[in-house]
C-alpha cells in the first residue's frame, strides 16, 4: 500500500524513485514512481456503491441530482487535469475548480467562509487526474506525472484487498472495509481464495497462505520507534494490539497523537518528539511490564531518527 513496509523494515529509495499522492481514505501515501499506473487502478472504487461510501457527504447532493458518484470522480479529475498545468497550491486549484463545477459538486465551509468542492472527491479524484503531490510542501502542491497513464487492470500484487491482509492481517472482511471506507460486501466479493482461517483470541481471521508459515516464526526481536501514523497503528484491530482502553486512549486521541514504541513485536509505551532548533529530545512514557531492555533499545531508535532528521539529538527523557 505504500513504497515501504513498516512490518518488514525500511526500503531505502532515492527522492527520484518515490513520489507522493492522495490515495486511501484520501490520505498521502509515498509510492514507487514506476508504480503509480497499477497504484491509479488498484485504488479507484469497487463499484458506484463504493465510491458513494469513500465519498462521505459528498454522495447526498450528487444523488439527489441524479450523478452518480463514480461519474462525478471521472468529473472531479478531468477538471483538475485541465486545471493543473503547472505546480500549483492546493487552494488555487479549488478556487480555479469551483468555477468550473456546477453546484452538486460544491459546498459552503465555514471555516473558510467559502464555498469550494467537496474534499474527498477532490482527493480521490487527484490521482485518477495524473497529479501527485510535491514532497515537503504544506499546503500541498499539485502537479502533474510525467508521463502518467492509468492501468487498466490490477496486477494481484496491488490489489488493496490482499495488501492488507498482508500488511496489517490477519483480518476480517468488516476490517478491511473500515480501513478502505468500502462496503463490507464489496470486499467479500473481492476475497482472496489463497486465504487460510486462522484464530486470534478465539476469533476467526483469515491470512494469505503465504504468509502462514511466518506466525510459527513469531515477531521480530527488535525495538522500533513508530511514527503516529505508522501502517502498524492504522489497522482496524486495535484492540489486539493495545488491549487496555486507558492506554488505547493516550496511544490514539482524538488530537495529538504520539508515536509507539514497539518491542519484541508488543506496544509497550508511546513517545513524541521534542524540536529546538537544530536539536531533537525524545520523551518516552513506557508502560508497566516494559522490558528493562527497551530503555538502550529506544536511545539507539532516537539515535537513528536524530540522524533522519539530520538533526542532534539532545537526549531522551523518560517519564517516570
Amino acid at each position: 500500500m505504500g513504497a515501504g513496509d513498516p512490518r518488514r523494515g525500511r526500503v531505502e529509495a532515492s527522492d527520484a524513485e518515490l513520489a507522493t499522492a492522495w490515495t486511501i481514505r484520501g490520505a498521502p501515501h509515498v509510492y514507487r514512481r514506476a508504480n503509480l499506473p497499477q497504484v491509479a487502478a488498484a485504488v479507484w472504487p469497487f463499484s458506484e456503491a463504493d465510491a458513494a461510501k469513500r465519498i462521505y457527504d459528498a454522495a447526498k447532493p450528487l444523488k439527489e441530482a441524479g450523478i452518480g458518484a463514480l461519474d462525478a470522480l471521472e468529473a472531479v479529475a478531468a477538471a483538475m487535469r485541465s486545471v493543473v498545468t503547472e505546480p500549483m497550491v492546493k487552494g488555487e486549484v479549488s478556487t480555479r475548480m469551483t468555477s468550473l463545477m456546477d453546484r452538486p459538486y460544491l459546498r459552503y465551509c465555514r471555516p473558510c467562509q467559502a464555498t469550494h468542492l467537496y474534499e474527498m472527491p477532490f482527493r480521490l479524484a487527484a490521482l485518477r487526474a495524473g497529479l501527485e503531490l510535491q514532497a515537503g510542501t504544506s499546503p500541498p502542491v499539485l502537479r502533474s506525472i510525467p508521463g502518467f497513464e492509468r492501468a487498466v487492470e490490477v496486477p494481484q500484487h496491488y490489489e488493496v484487498v490482499r495488501s492488507y491482509l498482508r500488511l496489517c492481517g490477519p483480518a476480517t472482511p468488516k476490517h478491511v472495509a473500515d480501513y478502505l471506507d468500502a462496503p463490507v460486501k464489496e470486499i467479500k466479493a473481492r476475497w482472496p481464495s489463497d486465504t487460510v482461517e486462522v484464530s486470534v483470541d478465539g476469533q476467526t481471521r483469515w491470512l494469505l497462505a503465504i504468509d502462514a508459515d511466518g506466525l510459527a516464526a513469531g515477531p521480530a526481536r527488535t525495538t522500533r520507534l513508530l511514527g503516529p501514523y505508522d501502517l502498524f497503528l492504522q489497522a482496524k484491530d486495535r484492540s489486539l494490539l493495545v488491549g487496555d482502553p486507558a492506554r488505547a486512549k493516550a496511544l490514539w486521541p482524538v488530537l495529538g497523537r504520539p508515536g509507539a514504541v514497539l518491542a519484541d513485536g508488543e506496544i509497550v509505551g508511546t513517545w513524541r518528539p521534542r524540536a529546538s532548533g537544530r536539536k531533537l529530545k525524545v520523551r518516552v512514557e513506557l508502560w508497566t511490564g516494559a522490558p528493562a531492555s527497551v530503555r538502550g533499545d529506544v536511545a539507539e531508535q532516537a539515535e537513528r531518527l536524530a540522524e533522519y532528521r539530520r538533526t542532534e539529538l539532545s537526549g531522551v527523557e523518560f517519564a517516570d
